[in-house]
């Protein structure tokens, strides 16, 4: 019997709730108050999950915790929002919090700002909003290369996170996205695994590199969405074959590679059958190297995977790198 799969809410929304509960304490006592909560785990791709969310209000900023990077808060009537420890301070252009100010997305804001103005009745107030260890949690992410320093973000829309949809992540991929092309770049570079990354960093800037994991069809469609028709796609032979067998995401979940449908693109393309029993790709380019044929292979994959990206994106000029 399949295990129900759990929702989660977002960083936005848990925020929402520590700010409403921090409101309802320091309304009643007129003194510094702190409320913290901790992002609910669910069956998501999320390094945020079990996140500590920890607002705190007060009649002056001098008894907030802020993130050390100078910033401004955000102005919601009389309430001045500022960054806490642990959550970033935006210092690019390009994101959808402005430079200069918290790490914390249009949503979120939206919300505390409801809850301020029906409960708080416009009073002046201080508040951050910081996480624990949100720095620390932040290098896993791509926060510093867009700019955002000290700490994560906070994000949010819809409000929950959809089990295995890993919604964080294509958040995060869009975001990168948009960020390279806001900043004048027009053409992105996506990579699958650390080997092609490394080798993009040599070879391009680091602001228009964007680790897609699994999600070759999805950051497509949003690189074209966002308006890029240059896309170079760097990965590794296994995955590549997979890609030109059709598969739009990589990961195992979705299915393995066809060794007999390979085994007859080899035979028609190279004229050398396989007889041997194969499981994984390297055994078949080991195969090959016997025959001295590995880069033909290699030329043969990397004309499959162009053709089968430019059947799905049309008007995309589509280049692929193949690591060795």
């Amino acid at each position: 019997m399949n295990k129900p799969l759990k929702k989660g809410y977002t960083t936005g929304v848990h925020a929402s709730f520590a700010f409403w509960s921090a409101l309802s304490i320091f309304l009643a006592s007129n003194k510094t108050t702190t409320s913290k909560t901790k992002k609910m785990d669910n069956d998501d791709l999320d390094i945020t999950k079990g996140a500590e969310i920890v607002v705190t209000i007060s009649n002056s900023k001098r008894d907030l915790k802020l993130n050390p990077i100078p910033h401004e808060p955000y102005t919601l009537g009389n309430l001045k929002l500022f960054a806490g420890e642990g959550v970033g301070v935006v210092t690019k252009k390009g994101l959808k919090p402005p430079k200069g100010y918290p790490a914390i997305n249009p949503t979120p804001l939206e919300t505390i700002e409801k809850i301020y103005k029906k409960f708080g009745k416009n009073r002046e107030i201080f508040v951050s909003i910081g996480v624990t260890n949100g720095e620390k949690i932040a290098k896993e992410t791509a926060n510093l290369k867009v700019g955002v320093v000290g700490g994560i973000s906070i994000l949010g829309t819809t409000g929950f996170v959809k089990p295995i949809s890993a919604t964080a992540y294509l958040d995060s991929i869009k975001t990168e996205i948009e960020f390279a092309y806001k900043n004048g770049f027009r053409e992105v570079i996506f990579t699958l695994g650390n080997s092609s990354f490394e080798f993009a960093k040599k070879n391009y800037k680091i602001e228009q590199i964007i680790e897609i994991g699994n999600f070759i069809y999805d950051s497509f469609k949003i690189a074209k969405e966002v308006g890029f028709k240059s896309i170079i796609l760097i990965l590794g032979i296994g995955k590549a074959v997979k890609v030109a067998q059709g598969f739009k995401n990589t990961h195992n979940r979705f299915g393995s590679i066809d060794f007999i449908a390979l085994k007859r693109d080899i035979k028609e393309h190279l004229d050398i059958k396989i007889v041997e029993e194969t499981k994984t790709v390297k055994h078949i380019v080991s195969i090959l190297k016997e025959y001295n044929r590995e880069e033909e292979f290699y030329s043969l994959i990397e004309d499959m995977v162009k053709e089968r990206l430019k059947e799905w994106f049309k008007r995309v000029n589509i280049d692929i790198k193949l690591m060795k």
